[in-house]
Order: structure tokens, then C-alpha cells, then sequence
């Protein structure tokens, strides 16, 4: 089960990190067509978030077409996101925790990294 942190310094509102971080989970295969989110009283209990936010990123998500409610019964993940294992993708990651291990030796703190990694993806994958 994903659970969900929520960064209240970032300026993204609250019910789109939610939704972000399902995507994530969602690409890194760590939920799969089946699986049940958490309730929004579980989100509200472990995160202190308003139930309302959760359903609004949950129905977010369903308008995207990536879970659907069961009433009764849940929210659950109705499509993946994940890509087949490759070998590129092995190489690349090991190529970035390298990369992360070089940047921690040098004194970088994770908000030094986070910061220059949503700026080259920014720079490199441009939103559409």
C-alpha cells in the first residue's frame, strides 16, 4: 500500500501531491491494477490531510482514468503506469544513485538535490 507524504513548505497544493504520488507508485510498479488505495480516513489519520483533499486527488485520478471508486467497498487502481524492466532502465538508475552517492560526498543536502533535479527536468523534458 502507497503512503502518502505531504510536503506543506512545497506550494503544491495537497490534493496534487497526493495524485503525484500515486502516479509515482503507479510507474514504479509499487501499485498495479487491483490494488486498493488507502481510505480517505486513513489518509486524513496518517497524514492529517482533510478527507475531502484524498477524495479530490482520488477523483482527480479517476477522471485520468487511473482508479475507480467501488462504493462500499473502495478506491481501486484500474490501470498501470509501469514500463517493463529493461536493461537501460537498470543501467540508469544505477547511473543515478552514482550520481546521488557523489552528490552526498560533496555536502549536497537533499533540497540541494531536489532543487537541481527539478531544474534540469525542467530544462531537458519541458511540460507540454
Amino acid at each position: 500500500m502507497v503512503e502518502f507524504r505531504i510536503d506543506r513548505r512545497s506550494g503544491m497544493a495537497t490534493y496534487l501531491q497526493i495524485v503525484q504520488q500515486v502516479k509515482q507508485a503507479l510507474r514504479m510498479g509499487i501499485l498495479v491494477e487491483g490494488d486498493r488505495l488507502p481510505t480517505a480516513a486513513q489518509v486524513a489519520a496518517s497524514t492529517r490531510v482533510n478527507p475531502n483533499t484524498t477524495l479530490k486527488a482520488y477523483r482527480e485520478l479517476e477522471r485520468e482514468g487511473l482508479v475507480e471508486p467501488r462504493p462500499g467497498v473502495g478506491t481501486f487502481v484500474s490501470q498501470s503506469l509501469a514500463r517493463p524492466p529493461s536493461e537501460d532502465g537498470a543501467r540508469l538508475t544505477a547511473e543515478l544513485v552514482a550520481w546521488m552517492d557523489d552528490a552526498r560526498a560533496t555536502g549536497m543536502e537533499r533540497e540541494d538535490v531536489q532543487a537541481l533535479l527539478d531544474a534540469t527536468l525542467e530544462q531537458r523534458f519541458p511540460p507540454p
